[in-house]
């Protein structure tokens, strides 16, 4: 199953899970519709993991890079922010945009669009202009409103102040908690 499908499916399944449990109550009475979810299918971890928020930073200035990166790989530094393409992930070499977004959310984006890799790249993001919270951080794949479509299994270099994981395709992400 594809990384997104499995909040779906995961949700899906409690939702019909509540909705037998609000059908069987023993007494012919009416019932209560089953509870709506606390959160969208795709800001949760799994099944019985905690709601995913976008961390929030002081404003990050807009910043724009743009490097050709070929089959050998590369590496482009975007403000506070790093993405590292390894040797084989590109076929051909290709212009890359990297974005980091001005707001108070630590926000990059890449183009072209939709780019996706042999290998998987690194993508590291820093969130040392955030606000401290002691929960571990995450990347966040999100679509342009910064509504989160995917958590992705991260690792969270507390001492460094930043956070990392791999992504296979080009498009928007964020530090989340």
């Amino acid at each position: 199953m594809r990384n997104w499908t499995r909040p779906l499916v995961a949700t899906l399944l409690v939702a019909v899970l509540l909705a037998g449990v609000s059908c069987s109550s023993g007494d012919d009475g009416p019932t209560a519709p089953p509870p709506a979810p606390a959160a969208a299918p795709s800001a949760l971890l799994g099944p019985l993991s905690p709601v995913v928020s976008l961390l929030t930073c002081s404003p990050q200035p807009y910043v724009t890079v743009t490097e050709t990166i070929g089959p050998k790989g590369g590496t482009i530094t975007v403000g506070e922010h790093q993405l590292v393409i390894p040797r084989g992930a590109l076929e051909r070499k290709t212009t890359i945009t990297a974005e980091q977004i001005k707001g108070s959310v630590n926000s990059v984006r890449f183009s072209p669009e939709g780019l996706r890799f042999e290998r998987p790249a690194r993508l590291t993001l820093s969130y040392a202009n955030c606000i401290p919270l002691p929960l571990p951080k995450k990347v966040a794949y999100t679509n342009e409103l910064l509504q989160i479509l995917e958590v992705l299994r991260s690792l969270d270099l507390r001492k460094e102040k930043k956070v990392s994981s791999d992504i296979d395709h080009f498009s928007r992400y964020a530090v989340a908690y």
